[in-house]
């Protein structure tokens, strides 16, 4: 969309467009976990944030709209590179292990989803725009939710493969 970003909204578009995509990536990657999860309650732990993330894409897509802007996904090449090395990782993982390497892929994730949030909200307010604000405050709440899930099932996984 933007070859040069000339703007401070403009660039801000570009970071909007990227978290779409970056949600649109973790929409796929988490259908993919709940495939490869060993597990009931890893596979429900990754279905149920697929639900949140199809808010999440729709709070975008509705600050998209607040702004008069056109719905646009900018490359999100970080996602990517998680959603890759994730991958890898499951592959070489022992079936009795692959939860907890894709636990631990996730809290990867969710970090790296927290960090667009918070740039975007703090951006969103000295535009002035708290509307767009508390729209991304509440996928921020739910990132900094399910990390506390992925972590607690982590730490009970981690905790199993030692003994």
């Amino acid at each position: 969309m933007f070859e040069r970003l000339n703007t401070p909204q403009e660039a801000y578009n570009y970071k909007l467009g990227a978290a779409l995509k970056m949600e649109q990536t973790v929409l796929d990657m988490l259908d993919k976990n709940a495939e490869e999860a060993q597990t009931e309650q890893v596979k429900q732990l990754f279905r149920h944030h697929q639900d949140e993330t199809r808010q999440q894409i729709a709070n975008i897509e509705q600050a998209f709209a607040l702004f008069g802007w056109d719905v646009d996904t900018s490359p999100c090449p970080a996602i990517e590179g998680l959603d890759k090395e994730g991958r890898a990782n499951a592959r070489k993982t022992d079936d009795a292990l692959v939860d907890d390497v894709l636990l631990q892929g996730a809290a990867e994730v969710e970090h790296h989803e927290i960090g667009v949030y918070e740039n975007l909200i703090i951006h969103a307010r000295a535009m002035g725009r708290s509307d767009v604000a508390r729209l991304l405050e509440q996928n921020l709440e739910q990132e900094r939710h399910t990390l506390r899930e992925v972590l607690q099932h982590e730490e009970m996984f981690a905790g199993s493969a030692l003994l």
